[in-house]
């Protein structure tokens, strides 16, 4: 099976205080769709940066990230926006949701961003929002719910 993400000898280093942080370095992997990963370590151990690299928020400083056997470390910004816009689903620690939007227009809000039509994003999004068991709260603002709930919001909003 073609994995999903490969990551070649990555390395990743920023510079912080005057200090270069070397927060990556030589890492390897594959992932392939359907398998779950999970990253354990102390702070500071590159874990965020990881994440970073894998969502392309940020270029590794060397080595290569190949997303369905395409090397996106060679995009341009605007091609990895379009393809983390597309085709990759965060779901923040911190839930980054729109605090003057509700449950279903924080989810609907990149559908739209996307142009999906109303009828279609407003679909996807009450699906969504049944496959987390909180399509009751669709109209609520998210100061109004739980944590929980929020992070469910959240993975609504990776799922469409």
């Amino acid at each position: 099976m073609t994995p999903l993400y490969e990551i070649r000898s990555v390395s990743y280093r920023y510079k912080l205080d005057g200090q270069h942080i070397q927060a990556l370095s030589g890492i390897s992997l594959n992932v392939c769709q359907g398998e779950f990963l999970a990253l354990a370590g102390p702070s500071g151990s590159g874990k965020t940066t990881l994440l970073n690299v894998l969502g392309l928020l940020d270029r590794p400083g060397e080595g290569a990230v190949l997303f369905e056997g395409e090397n996106v470390s060679r995009l341009s910004e605007r091609e990895r926006t379009l393809l983390r816009r597309e085709r990759i689903g965060f779901i923040f620690q911190n839930f980054n949701l729109i605090p003057t939007l509700t449950a279903h227009e924080n989810v609907e809000y990149f559908l739209l961003k996307r142009k999906t039509g109303r009828i279609e994003a407003r679909a996807r999004v009450l699906r969504a929002l049944e496959a987390v068991g909180i399509a009751a709260q669709a109209n609520q603002w998210p100061n109004s719910m739980s944590g929980g709930q929020r992070q469910r919001v959240a993975i609504a909003r990776a799922l469409v």
